[in-house]
C-alpha cells in the first residue's frame, strides 16, 4: 500500500470512516454503479455551485473500500472529507476561512495575522497545530493521545478563537473579516465533514501545502512536515486539561 495512505490513516485514526463525503468530477449512473458496491448507501449526491464538481455523501462504507479511496484521494483523483464522531474525538480543527464572496482566495493581511496568533496560542497551551492551506484560509489541526468529549474540545477553540479574535483587534484589525468554524461543532457535526490532507483543491487545484512558521511548504516537503507533525505532535491529556483550564478562564 502506499506509504502516504498509511501516513493518513494514522493521523486521522479515530474518526469514523463509515460515513464519507467524496469530491470528484465524475457523475452519471455508471459512474454511481461503480460506487455503490458492498453496500454503500448514497445519501446525496449534488453538483457543487460552481458546476465544476460533484459532492457525494456516502453511508454504510465497509472497511475494506476505504483504502481503495485513500488511495485515489492521494493520487488526486477525489478528494476524501470525512465526518467526526458524535461524542468525544481525538482530534479538533479549526477552520479558517476569509468572510467574503469577492476575491475570497486571495490572501488578506488579517488571514496571516490570524493563523500566526492562533497558532501561537495553540502552542503556548500545549497544542501545536497542524497547518494546512485551505484554498479560502487555513485548516488547523490537533491531535490527542485520547478522545475528549466534544463539549470540552467546543469550549476549548471557542476560547482560543476569542483571543485570536481579540489579538487581532490589538493588531488594529476587523476580526469580522475572519470567519472561523469549528470540527467538531455539536450544532453541525453530523452534516459537515472536512477534507483530509494530501489533496488538491478542486476549484483552484492547489494542492494542501502545510504552513509552517517559515512559510508555505511544496507537497514534497508538505508530507515531510505532515509526518513528522505525525510522530512528534500528539497532545497528552494532562497538557490538554491545563490548556482547556486556561482556554475556558473568564481572564
Amino acid at each position: 500500500m502506499d506509504n502516504r495512505v498509511d501516513l493518513i490513516k494514522e493521523f486521522y485514526q479515530g474518526l469514523p470512516t463509515n460515513r464519507v463525503k467524496l469530491e470528484t468530477f465524475h457523475y452519471g449512473f455508471d459512474f454511481l454503479e461503480k460506487l455503490l458496491t458492498d453496500g454503500i448507501v448514497l445519501r446525496y449526491g449534488e453538483r457543487y455551485i460552481t458546476g465544476r464538481f460533484y459532492k457525494y455523501k456516502l453511508a454504510n462504507v465497509p472497511k475494506e473500500r476505504i483504502d481503495g479511496l485513500l488511495q485515489a484521494h492521494v493520487r488526486k483523483e477525489c478528494n476524501v472529507c470525512l465526518y467526526f464522531d458524535g461524542n468525544a474525538n481525538g482530534l479538533f480543527c479549526f477552520n479558517l476561512d476569509i468572510n467574503h464572496k469577492v476575491n475570497n482566495t486571495v490572501m488578506i493581511p488579517e488571514m496571516a495575522v490570524a493563523v500566526t496568533l492562533l497558532r501561537d496560542i495553540l502552542a503556548g497551551a500545549g497544542c501545536e497545530p497542524l497547518v494546512i492551506a485551505s484554498g479560502r484560509g487555513y485548516h488547523c489541526w490537533c491531535r490527542l493521545d485520547a478522545p475528549v468529549s466534544n463539549e470540552r474540545l467546543h469550549k476549548f477553540m471557542l476560547g482560543a478563537m476569542a483571543r485570536t479574535f481579540y489579538g487581532l483587534q490589538q493588531n488594529g484589525m476587523d476580526h469580522r473579516k475572519i470567519k472561523a468554524n469549528f470540527y467538531p461543532d455539536p450544532r453541525t457535526q453530523d452534516t459537515v465533514s472536512l477534507r483530509l490532507f494530501g489533496s488538491e483543491h478542486m476549484n483552484t487545484k492547489l494542492f494542501s501545502q502545510v504552513l509552517s512558521r517559515e512559510g508555505l511548504l511544496d507537497e514534497a516537503a508538505s508530507w515531510k512536515a505532515f509526518e513528522e507533525h505525525l510522530r512528534r505532535h500528539a497532545i497528552i491529556a494532562e497538557a490538554f486539561d491545563a490548556g482547556y483550564a486556561s482556554m475556558t478562564s473568564a481572564a
